[in-house]
C-alpha cells in the first residue's frame, strides 16, 4: 500500500533537522488555515493569510469577521496540536472548547425567507446546536443533519465509540479519520463551523499517532463534496444511521483522505531530505502576491493623479491660502496710499468652472465636519478670488475701480492656474516659489497698470 510505504519512509527521516520542520510547519500552518477557511467563504487571499499569520500585518482592505476567523482558526490549530501531544482521551468538552476557540463569541445571523419575510437566530459558540441546521440541496431537496434533541447522545457516541476504535486498531489511521469525519458530518453537532472543526479533528488524530496532518485544498472542494455525498447515497438519508455508518459505506471518503495523506506524506519527505516544497500552485499564488501588490502601487500612483476632495484641501492649504494672502497684502498696500471707501476680497468655491454658486471658504472651513460641506468639496471645479478697490477719495471725475481675479479650475488628472503662469499641474504637485513671485508679481503689475489707466 502506498500510504504505509511512504509512512516508513516518512519514520526513517525522523528526526528533522530544525530548519526543515521548522519551513514544513510553517507550510502546513498556512495551507490548512487559508484553505480550511476559504471552503466556507472566507475572502482572505493566500498573501493576506500570509501576511497577517507570520508578520501579524493586514493588507488591503480586508473583512474584519474574515480576519478575526483566521486568526481564530490558527489558536484552535495550536489548540488541537497541543491536546494531541497529550495522552488524554477525546471529550465533548474538548470539542465545545475547539467550537468556542473558532468562533469566539455568539452573534446573530439574519435571514431572507423565501416570502420575502425576515428571520434572524443566534449562533452560539461551545454549545450544540439548538436548532435544526438542515440544507436545502442543489436538486431543491431538503437534506437533514441530526435534530438538536438527537445530538447530545450522538456526539456522546461518536468520542466514546472513538476512544474504543483508537484503542482497538482495527482500523487503519487513514479510515479512522474518514470515518470520524463522516460521522461527525452527518451530525453537524454545532450552528456554525461543523466543516472546520472536522477537519481540526481529523488533523488532531493524525497528531496523535504521529502522521503528518493533511489539507483540504479549497480548490478541489467539490472533489471533497463530491466523495461525502457518495457515501450519503451508500449509508442513506437517517441521521442516527449515518452518524454509525460503517466503514464499508464510505469507501469514496476513505479513498479521497488516502489521497490527501499521500499528498501530505510525500511533501514531509521531501522537507525531510531538505528539499523544496514549493509546488506549483505555490509558485502561482506567490505571482498573484506580486501581482497584486504591483497592482496596488499603480493603483496608489494613479490616486495621486486623480481629483478627490482630498487634493481641494492640499491646495487650498499648501498653495491657495499662502498665494491669496500676499494678494490681500497688496491690496491692503494700495489702499493704505489711495484710500478707497470700498474695499473688499472674496474666496469662492465653486462646484462648476465658474464662479456661479461659490460658496465662500471661510464657511467651508466652519463646516469641515458637516456632510453637505464634504460633499460640496468633493464636486468643486474650481477656487475664485476676488479683489475689489472702487470710489477712492478723489475728484469725482476719477471714479478709480479696480477688480481682480485669480482661480484655480479642477480637472480630473489635473489642475489649472489662470494668471500669467497658465500651467496645468499634476495633483500632488504644486507651482513653485518662482511661479508664486511670478504671480504676485503680475498681480501689483496689473493694479499698477489700472491706476495709470484710470488717473
Amino acid at each position: 500500500m502506498e500510504i504505509e510505504r511512504l509512512y516508513n519512509e516518512w519514520q526513517r527521516l525522523q528526526p528533522l533537522k530544525d530548519e526543515d520542520q521548522k519551513r514544513l510547519n510553517q507550510k502546513f500552518m498556512l495551507e490548512f488555515n487559508y484553505n480550511s477557511n476559504h471552503l466556507e467563504g472566507n475572502t482572505l487571499t493566500y498573501g493576506q493569510t500570509q501576511m497577517l499569520l507570520l508578520f501579524g500585518k493586514v493588507v488591503d482592505a480586508a473583512n474584519m469577521k474574515d480576519l478575526e476567523d483566521m486568526k481564530a482558526s490558527n489558536v484552535a490549530l495550536k489548540m488541537i496540536q497541543d491536546q494531541a501531544v497529550s495522552k488524554d482521551p477525546l471529550t465533548e468538552t474538548f470539542i465545545r472548547q475547539l467550537h468556542q476557540t473558532l468562533l469566539r463569541k455568539n452573534y446573530t445571523v439574519y435571514r431572507e425567507l423565501a416570502g420575502g419575510d425576515k428571520t434572524s437566530y443566534t449562533i452560539h459558540v461551545g454549545q450544540y446546536k439548538t436548532r435544526p441546521n438542515s440544507v436545502i440541496t442543489s436538486t431543491g431537496e431538503q437534506f437533514d443533519y441530526a435534530s438538536p434533541q438527537e445530538t447530545p447522545a450522538l456526539m456522546t457516541d461518536l468520542v466514546n465509540w472513538y476512544n474504543e476504535e483508537e484503542q482497538k486498531r482495527e482500523l487503519t489511521i487513514v479510515e479512522l479519520c474518514a470515518l470520524f469525519h463522516y460521522r461527525y458530518i452527518r451530525i453537524h453537532p454545532f450552528e456554525d463551523g461543523n466543516g472546520r472543526i472536522a477537519r481540526l479533528l481529523v488533523n488532531y488524530i493524525l497528531s496523535r499517532h504521529k502522521y503528518p496532518m493533511i489539507v483540504v485544498q479549497s480548490s478541489d472542494k467539490d472533489n471533497y463534496l463530491n466523495a461525502l455525498n457518495l457515501c450519503d447515497t451508500n449509508v442513506g438519508l437517517v441521521p442516527s444511521d449515518a452518524a454509525h455508518a460503517l466503514i464499508e459505506k464510505i469507501s469514496p471518503f476513505v479513498s479521497y483522505i488516502e489521497h490527501c495523506m499521500e499528498k501530505a506524506l510525500t511533501i514531509s519527505i521531501k522537507a525531510a531530505k531538505g528539499e523544496s516544497i514549493e509546488q506549483e500552485d505555490d509558485f502561482l499564488k506567490e505571482l498573484k502576491v506580486l501581482e497584486r501588490e504591483k497592482k496596488q502601487e499603480l493603483e496608489a500612483e494613479k490616486s495621486k493623479l486623480r481629483f478627490s476632495g482630498e487634493k481641494v484641501w492640499d491646495i487650498l492649504e499648501f498653495f491657495y491660502y499662502p498665494l491669496t494672502e500676499c494678494f490681500e497684502n497688496v491690496i491692503k498696500t494700495t489702499n493704505s496710499i489711495f484710500r478707497f471707501t470700498s474695499i473688499s476680497y472674496y474666496n469662492l468655491l465653486s462646484k462648476t468652472k465658474e464662479s456661479r454658486g461659490g460658496i465662500h471658504i471661510n464657511e467651508v472651513m466652519r463646516g469641515i465636519n458637516d456632510p453637505k460641506i464634504l460633499e460640496f468639496v468633493n464636486k468643486a471645479q474650481s477656487i475664485w478670488f476676488y479683489g475689489l478697490m472702487s470710489d477712492p477719495m478723489q475728484p469725482k471725475n476719477l471714479n478709480l475701480e479696480i477688480n481682480k481675479t485669480f482661480h484655480i479650475t479642477f480637472f480630473e488628472d489635473h489642475y489649472f492656474v489662470d494668471g500669467i503662469l497658465n500651467k496645468n499641474f499634476p495633483y500632488g504637485k504644486y507651482p513653485t516659489e518662482e511661479d508664486k513671485r511670478q504671480l504676485i508679481s503680475s498681480f501689483k503689475q496689473d493694479i499698477l497698470s489700472e491706476l495709470k489707466e484710470k488717473m
